[in-house]
């Protein structure tokens, strides 16, 4: 029998600190704790203490484990953490998971949907669903995910691990990580978490002398122990408690420590080193078990720390009952443990004890029971599926067979880059490239390093890249076949697509036609055609470039078709698309309508969604109508594709905030913004954040409106391409809402400098709409000039077409040509119908024309007008209607609503709503003239409001009311009021 502790000596300080960490979990503050140590140091033992306390308080519990041997499976021990809760039935089934259950499928394979093409999730994506489940299983109590061996994960496992903790903080959710010691990626990622203040880490030291007389008295059940045999275990453990317990058990295994009248004695003193004395622990246990069983656990050992019964089934050829009889001796021998988290698989009880079984083994003897092991495996589990692949690599590199080990790397390494696994690709790949290279098989060498470009372009690493190919003076016409060749630099070249290194993509094009020759043949010039079209359309300025790509683009669209290869022609829509938009949206989605057709034809899931995305898109802004976007929303979801998601949820934040919903568009702006910045997910983080601030604008509420910008430039907005939106879609049409002409021109003339300098796929910013209709007003536009503007790509967009059309009414009003003018806005007004703010506002400005000019019914849009803003609380603008009303002779009677948007002590004095309308705009700097057109009343009925605003407060003149009074405008308001 052997002896361990009951009992955790030296610990008391970390189990205090775990301790603390459930009991905040339980009241939602959640947060990581990592344990470092070296091998055998009691990791493993306070992550069952916390385990144990855990399930005692009714925590939901996760455990998965990684491992140094076997294969390399992205994901394994957070799939072997989720599939704990999916065999026992404890996976949550509630709307709230919806979306991401797509996306867990890849975790938790009952899950998968067999009439949904599978879709490759993010790494990012797979986090925030993983974030999602542990928070849904947490429930009232909390959950805990105890992930070991972190040091052995793959890469993509420890981006899920260090999203999962930047997220936690406000969440039922602890999650406990173990690691050795040393620098490696994880003790990396657990100091920079814990530099971050998101994140503990606990350093497991050895024990003291002290605590190693109480171990060894915990595990021999006596505190009177030898002195010699205290200061041996100090001294040979060096304080660690796995080697100490085995040279406990070791000794009285050799009979060097004997229980004599009930007290422990030395017999004799060992003198074995402890690396030797923990493998003789192990060996002697080994020796106590039948030659069947002793071989089970060497190939078990071969195979890796922890191992499935099936590969040793099929290695060792023993009938079942025999093998579970083998197992069980192992066990019984404390050699081997069932892992906790996957059926049919074991465990060394230890690194150290796989390390030392290995030991015991000659070079000769692991290689032959590794070859054994993988030609048994090979037939027994045809094409090597799943991690069957990289165990059979791993055997057959063992076995000295390296050309056949590069082989399967390379397609375990293929599979991961399929699965978006694309570090874990990278480093299989560069295993099977290095292994390769011994190899005279350069054709072979050459399809690897192609995989491993895609790669790496993949996770950026692009002088890395340049580097192998750099290196590899192997590559040339005479080792390599033309098509191989011409591959390997036609994907290099695409790797500076990605990266923007336009010129080294041009040399490796360059090359790549130089080997194809004059007469090249047509799928391979296809192939280099659509990446010199990218080359070109990224790196070019003018026409002519543009044009030159375009015409490569076709050139390879004709042949990719005939051919077919489907992935270049989806390339080349997608840029032709790209290239047409400017053009036409016509254009532009018969493109993206082949691209969907082919990518459904063809089975490319990501196209499909990516061509219904840009439809919906398209369909939003020139009709909004959502039918397509709704459709890709729910692909999106059936999918995984929680990224596209959010795209697709600010694309509706917008549309909500243009169809005056405001409440609903801030609510899912804000939802967007919070989880695409947890997401880095920049571009669609700055589109929500810009369609808070539109909301905001669109309401006349300028310093919630310059708030919210504020926090759109802070996240990088300033300098992205939505800025023109800022000005244009924003600032433009707050400052019409102040009855601010010169500020709103202003503003879009800022747009249109941005777009003048910059390519723009926003076309909301004013260019096409809003600006022709205040250059009409304004007697700088004629019929001819709007005409122009019509012919504009961005003049078909729904939003743009309703102040197009008012522009026209404007100018063939001051022409005299009343009907025309009637037909545009009939036109003006049903292009406007979904857009109420923006109907009234056009109302309101062609009412100014209308009035001047003599045409069209201005009483009554004003009329309208003046309802809608009053009812808006846009106090300014409603005022305006009513000046106009009554220059026109029809007044409206004075609307007496309205106080409760007053500050609290303003109203305490007395203030009333026009008066607090005329402050408004005082304390933004407006003069009594200025004030006065834009309330269209008299400068003196002005200065009888401002003197009435100084008596009322006290002040002594205007700078002061101004100082004293600019931050009520948006404090103290009665409860329930609108900011």
């Amino acid at each position: 029998m052997r002896l361990s502790s009951p009992v955790v000596i030296g610990r008391d300080t970390e189990l205090d600190v775990i301790d603390a960490r459930l009991s905040a979990v339980r009241a939602s503050s959640g947060r990581a704790v990592f344990l470092v140590g070296e091998a055998g140091i009691g990791k493993t033992r306070l992550t069952e203490q916390c385990a144990h306390a855990a399930t005692a308080a009714g925590m939901e519990l996760l455990r998965g484990r990684s491992s140094s041997t076997g294969p390399v499976v992205p994901f394994r021990p957070l799939a072997e953490a989720v599939l704990s809760l999916a065999r026992t039935g404890r996976l949550p089934d509630n709307a709230e998971l919806a979306p991401y259950r797509p996306t867990l499928a890849r975790l938790v394979p009952e899950w998968r949907d067999p009439a949904v093409r599978d879709r490759v999730a993010s790494v990012v994506e797979l986090a925030e669903a993983v974030l999602r489940l542990l928070t849904a299983v947490a429930g009232q109590r909390g959950s805990v995910l105890i992930l070991e061996d972190l040091h052995d994960a793959d890469a993509e496992t420890h981006a899920v691990v260090e999203y999962l903790i930047d997220n936690l903080a406000e969440l039922p959710v602890l999650l406990m990580a173990t690691m050795r010691s040393g620098q490696s990626p994880a003790t990396d990622l657990a100091w920079a978490a814990a530099a971050r203040r998101c994140a503990t880490v606990i350093e497991l030291g050895p024990l003291s002398a002290r605590e190693v007389r109480q171990f060894a008295a915990a595990c021999l059940g006596a505190d009177d122990l030898p002195d010699e045999l205290i200061d041996r275990l100090v001294r040979d453990s060096e304080g660690n408690p796995f080697v100490a317990e085995e040279l406990l058990n070791g000794m009285i295994s050799a009979s060097a420590l004997v229980q004599r009248d009930g007290r422990w004695r030395f017999t004799a003193s060992p003198a074995i080193a402890v690396p030797h004395t923990v493998t003789h622990s192990v060996t002697r246990r080994m020796n106590g078990l039948d030659p069947d069983a002793r071989t089970l656990l060497h190939t078990a050992a071969v195979l890796g720390r922890r191992f499935p019964v099936a590969a040793v089934r099929a290695a060792t050829g023993m009938e079942e009952r025999a093998l579970l009889g083998h197992l069980r001796a192992g066990v019984d021998a404390e050699i081997i443990i069932p892992d906790r988290s996957t059926p049919d698989w074991y465990s060394f009880r230890h690194a150290l004890t796989a390390d030392a079984i290995l030991t015991a083994l000659t070079p000769t003897e692991q290689s032959v029971l590794a070859q054994r092991a993988a030609d048994a495996l090979e037939p027994e589990h045809a094409g090597l599926p799943g991690h069957w692949c990289q165990l059979a690599a791993g055997l057959r590199q063992m076995a000295g067979d390296h050309r056949r080990a590069a082989l399967l790397f390379a397609e375990a390494g293929r599979r991961a880059l399929a699965d978006g696994a694309t570090s874990s690709a990278v480093t299989l790949l560069e295993r099977s490239y290095l292994l390769m290279s011994e190899q005279p098989d350069p054709d072979a060498r050459a399809g690897i390093l192609e995989s491993l470009l895609y790669a790496l372009a993949e996770v950026g690493q692009a002088e890395r890249a340049f580097g192998l190919v750099d290196q590899a003076t192997w590559i040339n016409a005479s080792t390599l076949g033309v098509e191989q060749h011409v591959l390997l630099r036609t994907r290099l070249a695409w790797v500076a697509v990605v990266t923007g290194r336009w010129s080294d993509g041009a040399a490796q094009v360059r090359i790549a036609r130089a080997i194809l020759g004059s007469d090249p043949p047509a799928a391979r010039a296809a192939q280099v055609d659509v990446v010199e079209a990218h080359l070109i359309f990224g790196n070019g300025d003018g026409r002519d470039r543009t044009a030159l790509a375009e015409r490569l683009a076709q050139q390879a669209l004709a042949v990719a078709e005939r051919t077919p290869l489907a992935e270049t022609a989806c390339q080349a829509l997608q840029l032709l698309a790209m290239i047409a938009r400017s053009r036409s949206f016509d254009e532009a989605e018969g493109y993206l309508t082949r691209m969907l057709t082919i990518s459904e034809e063809h089975g490319l899931p990501l196209w499909r969604i990516s061509a219904l995305f840009r439809l919906g898109v398209n369909q939003s802004m020139r009709t909004s109508e959502q039918t397509l976007l709704d459709q890709v929303k729910r692909a999106a979801e059936l999918s995984g594709a929680i990224l596209l998601g959010y795209s697709i949820e600010v694309v509706y934040a917008m549309h909500a905030v243009m169809q005056g919903d405001y409440r609903r568009g801030d609510e899912i702006a804000a939802r967007c913004a919070a989880a695409t910045a947890r997401l880095r997910n920049v571009d669609d983080q700055q589109f929500a954040l810009v369609t808070a601030a539109a909301s905001a604008a669109h309401r006349g509420q300028r310093r919630l409106m310059e708030h919210r910008l504020d926090e759109f430039r802070a996240a990088g907005g300033g300098e992205s391409s939505q800025i023109p939106l800022a000005f244009g879609f924003c600032e433009a049409v707050c400052a019409l809402l102040e009855e601010d002409r010169a500020g709103a021109i202003a503003a879009l003339d800022l747009a249109r400098a941005w777009e003048d300098q910059h390519p723009n796929t926003y076309y909301m910013t004013g260019r096409s709409g809003l600006r022709p209709l205040l250059d009409a007003l304004g007697g700088s536009a004629n019929s001819a000039d709007l005409e122009a503007v019509a012919a504009m790509s961005a003049a078909t967009l729904r939003w743009n077409r309703q102040f197009l059309h008012l522009a026209k009414a404007v100018a063939f009003g001051r022409t005299g040509d009343v009907d025309r003018a009637a037909a545009e806005i009939t036109l003006a007004l049903e292009a406007a119908a979904p857009y109420p703010m923006a109907y009234h506002l056009g109302l309101r400005l062609v009412a100014e024309a209308a009035l001047a000019d003599g045409w069209g019914d201005p009483v009554a849009w004003l009329r309208a007008a003046e309802e809608y803003f009053h009812n808006a609380e846009v106090l300014v603008i409603a005022g305006a209607c009513r000046g106009m009303l009554r220059q026109a002779g029809a007044p409206r009677g004075q609307r007496r609503s309205g106080h409760d948007r007053i500050p609290t002590r303003l109203r305490d004095l007395g203030v009333t709503v026009r008066e607090y309308e005329v402050l408004l705009l005082l304390i933004n700097g407006h003069d009594n003239q200025d004030l006065a057109l834009r309330m269209h009343i008299s400068p003196r009925t002005v200065e009888k409001h401002v003197a009435s605003l100084l008596l009322k407060t006290g002040y002594a003149n205007r700078k002061a009311l101004r100082d004293g009074v600019r931050g009520l405008s948006s404090q103290d308001r009665p409860p329930g009021s609108r900011q």
